[in-house]
């Protein structure tokens, strides 16, 4: 009768721990599944970051584009002027003294 009631208690025992491991790997995978969906979000707010920088560097690129484009013409338009002014004129000296 006593090695049936301490089988019962050893099985009890044994089944306590049991379940106390089967906690232990729950908790500890649900641990892993957290950190795993952090850093899945990490990863996604990230590529959105690159995502937004990679147009702004694409804008940035246009614009700059166009401001030198329109600085050509805006340098030709002025070259043009000053060959037009005879201000801006070389002068031959040897010339007028004759």
């Amino acid at each position: 009768h006593l090695s049936g009631i301490l089988s019962s208690e050893a099985e009890r025992a044994h089944s306590t721990m049991m379940n106390a491991d089967m906690d232990a790997v729950e908790a500890e995978n649900q641990v892993e599944l957290e950190e795993k969906t952090r850093l899945i979000n990490q990863v996604l707010e990230l590529q959105h970051t690159l995502e937004d920088l990679s147009a702004r560097v694409d804008a940035v690129k246009e614009e700059n584009l166009k401001l030198k484009s329109e600085n050509q013409v805006l340098g030709q338009y002025i070259e043009n002027l000053m060959s037009a002014s005879s201000v801006f004129q070389t002068t031959d000296t040897k010339s007028k003294r004759k």
